[in-house]
């Protein structure tokens, strides 16, 4: 649904967007992260035709943004992290005029808007004035002004920012529910929020593509953590030979104990079976634990491999 080609977008000397290519499938909700001022609120406004490119090409349902944004803002429903709503205008009126702007039939107008004041949760100030709404509500209406026209794709621009707890879960679980029936590029900071909503993220760093892939291949890898109050060597050795172990890594720990980072065969969870080898041996563990891979992890990770390079 959104296929990017080494696209490039310059303002002056600053380079914002670096020769990125990237693609995102029909039916898929994909993280588009990265620190602040990495490219990717400039790479959504391309996409949503809001600022053209400098060079490369980008297509979204199968149309170039910069040949045919016309047909391209009918298929794509933006919602900016600053979303640019019209205080005096009540909320009904309001998603109905944007309906209106949006080639809603006449016809459908009204089923449409009142299908996403409930989907966004809005109906019960659907006859306040927008200027009114707490951050929480006005977040709502920037969403369902974008769900208005039932378009093919959602490109979302921190959703979530400002909201609190109770909101952030219900956003959430709004946006997962709009996955069911639309493609979705999701840009946020709150990393677990990704791990809860989308399956692919893709993080941008200083312009650059970082790191692109679905989030189970991310978090794949698990370790794990031991500590045991015995010999080094004797107990790596007796770690070594239990079945599904890969690689034991030994870590440089105080207090006289040993400590290891333990690997296994397709991320085995052996912890039960590492227990009872440990303590056969009469040794004392302090600690036993399943670490896997964080979102955090790989986004610091690939971040800084980045300015490593740039450097």
């Amino acid at each position: 649904m959104i296929q990017v080609d080494r696209l490039q977008k310059t303002f002056g000397s600053v380079l914002a967007v670096d020769d990125i290519s990237f693609r995102v499938e029909r039916g898929e909700i994909v993280g588009f992260l990265g620190p602040n001022g990495a490219g990717k609120t400039t790479t959504m406004r391309i996409l949503t035709c809001f600022i053209p490119a400098t060079s490369g090409k980008a297509t979204v349902a199968g149309y170039d943004v910069t040949r045919q944004s016309v047909d391209v803002r009918r298929r794509v429903g933006y919602m900016p992290e600053n979303v640019p709503l019209y205080p005096e205008m009540r909320v009904r009126e309001y998603i109905d005029f944007r309906a209106k702007l949006k080639g809603v039939p006449r016809k459908e107008r009204t089923k449409k808007v009142d299908e996403v004041l409930d989907r966004c949760r809005v109906r019960d100030v659907e006859r306040q004035l927008v200027g009114t709404l707490s951050k929480g509500y006005r977040q709502r209406v920037g969403l369902a002004e974008s769900l208005v026209h039932d378009p093919d794709i959602l490109i979302l621009d921190e959703p979530t920012v400002g909201l609190d707890p109770i909101q952030i879960r219900e956003a959430r679980k709004l946006i997962r529910e709009l996955g069911d029936r639309h493609t979705i590029l999701l840009s946020t900071h709150i990393l677990p929020e990704v791990e809860m909503i989308c399956q692919r993220v893709i993080i941008i760093a200083r312009g650059k593509i970082a790191l692109s892939d679905t989030l189970k291949n991310l978090q794949a890898g698990a370790v794990i953590a031991l500590e045991v109050r015995g010999p080094q060597q004797k107990v790596r050795g007796v770690l070594e030979t239990i079945e599904g172990v890969a690689k034991v890594d030994g870590r440089d720990t105080q207090d006289g104990l040993a400590a290891f980072d333990i690997r296994t065969h397709n991320d085995r969870d052996l912890r039960e079976t590492i227990s009872q080898r440990v303590t056969q041996n009469g040794w004392t563990i302090r600690l036993l634990d399943l670490r896997r891979r964080t979102l955090e992890d790989q986004f610091i990770a690939a971040a800084l491999s980045v300015e490593e390079r740039e450097t």
